[in-house]
């Protein structure tokens, strides 16, 4: 009760987070898809940086520019101090022989300040450590996007768009986090869609569905060639005779399995879109096509954006986070697990 009661006090004085122990947390210094690395300067100008700038600074998948999964900067141990430990995204290289035997890779939540993720990576030496680090900056890189589009998805969950979500119920049985700032444009029996047009970015997001069929629905061709389809037939340009369709030539579009809301499987598609038939008009797209196990319907969730000439990566990923927040007929109503309890003998 006096823990409550402090971290209501605590609350109402403004600060920023409080653990079961009266510990504060400072809020997170730093931009989205921003990671602060510590590491000696020595492991930085080896292999092991190497590796690590490989998959930190990876360029972002089917993007029209080229732009890096994250922004990274580097700090040695010695320097990393409280003025750096509130950073958003950490991740810590701690390489000693008197303390590990392995190498060993760890995650935390909030353990400086609050939203932060932060990854550490532990060996008893360099050389230990270089023959698994493309595995660890590969997994620190999962982790890091994981967290930032989760942090995104409770954001949406105080801002979203009560109008876009109960057309999307009524539609699809479904619900998603549609942001607040997205006003509904279209809501027909199969097809919902939603932009976001305000200042110099366009954001947009549709959800369609259709009959499940087909074994072979959730494969790379199938999927595109309805999206084609769909996209032909609703989303057409000011001109006559311009609809918006797949990008094929210039950068192919990605297939992946993903998993979803509690590991459900996703088929995930990352790819450009632009407008044929005259209209010079394209950007990057993210689509996630899932079953609705209920009603044996394909649901399609996907987002678009068209900014000429901006920095895409970030408005990309907030908007991506919107697709894991899809819940379908299944999971809305699965109900919890019930426990028994035999009655006590008497």
């Amino acid at each position: 009760m006096r823990n409550t009661l402090l971290c209501i006090c605590l609350a109402a004085l403004g600060l920023t987070g409080c653990k079961n122990t009266g510990r504060t947390l400072t809020s997170a210094t730093g931009s989205i898809y921003e990671v602060l690395i510590v590491v000696n300067n020595s492991e930085w100008e080896s292999e092991i940086g190497d590796s690590i700038r490989k998959y930190m600074e990876a360029d972002m998948p089917c993007m029209p520019q080229m732009e890096p999964m994250f922004k990274i900067s580097q700090i040695a141990p010695a320097l990393f101090d409280d003025l750096f430990k509130p950073a958003r995204n950490l991740l810590i290289i701690d390489i000693n022989p008197e303390k590990y035997t392995q190498n060993k890779i760890t995650y935390a939540q909030d353990y400086y300040s609050t939203p932060q993720a932060v990854c550490r990576i532990q060996s008893p030496s360099a050389e230990e450590l270089a023959t698994m680090i493309g595995d660890y900056s590969q997994a620190a890189q999962k982790y890091f996007i994981k967290q930032e589009l989760n942090r995104q998805g409770k954001f949406y969950q105080s801002f979203s768009n009560k109008e876009a979500r109960k057309a999307l119920n009524k539609r699809f049985g479904c619900d998603m986090l549609i942001p607040s700032d997205y006003q509904l444009i279209m809501d027909t029996t199969d097809f919902l869609w939603a932009v976001n047009d305000n200042g110099s970015m366009r954001r947009d997001v549709v959800v369609y569905s259709y009959p499940y069929t087909d074994p072979n629905t959730f494969t790379y061709n199938y999927l595109l060639h309805k999206r084609d389809s769909v996209m032909h037939r609703y989303i057409q340009g000011s001109i006559e005779g311009t609809y918006a369709g797949t990008e094929y030539k210039q950068i192919p579009p990605v297939f992946s399995p993903i998993a979803v809301q509690k590991n459900a499987y996703a088929a995930e598609i990352r790819g450009l879109w632009k407008m044929y038939g005259g209209m010079s008009m394209g950007g990057p797209f993210v689509q996630h096509t899932r079953l609705d196990e209920i009603n044996q319907r394909v649901i399609t969730a996907e987002v678009f954006l068209f900014a000429p000439g901006q920095r895409k990566r970030n408005a990309l990923r907030q908007a991506e986070a919107i697709l894991y927040t899809l819940q379908l007929p299944q999971e809305i109503n699965a109900m919890d697990e019930i426990v028994v309890v035999a009655p006590a003998k008497e």
